[in-house]
């Protein structure tokens, strides 16, 4: 009996490869989507307006909500994955607020 592992099938290895190409992609798309929301941040600090806008938050999750209908995405996962984005611009915004003031 051999110890060495299982060759992997063709199909598995090139999902694989398309997952990881995905998964890259996401990475640049969040990091892409967070220097806007800094700029965000940056501008919001700057006019003393507040980190969280709660009507602007609800449209966005009712957008994603039709968009995640559209594509057969389920809705609720993505509405949590919105709220984790979320939360942590508010995080950063909070932080962006906080050295603006100390520094005003």
């Amino acid at each position: 009996m051999s110890d060495l592992p299982a060759p992997i099938p063709a199909e598995l290895a090139r999902l694989r490869g398309s997952i990881d190409n995905i998964d890259a992609a996401l990475v640049y798309l969040l990091a892409e989507r967070f220097k806007a929301t800094q700029q965000v941040g940056v501008l919001k600090a700057s006019r003393g307006l507040p980190a969280s806008d709660p009507g602007r938050e609800a449209q966005q999750v009712a957008r994603l909500r039709d968009l995640a209908h559209q594509a057969d995405l389920d809705p609720v996962f993505a509405e949590k994955f919105l709220a984790f984005i979320v939360e942590e611009v508010i995080r950063h915004h909070e932080e962006i607020a906080q050295d603006h003031a100390a520094r005003g």
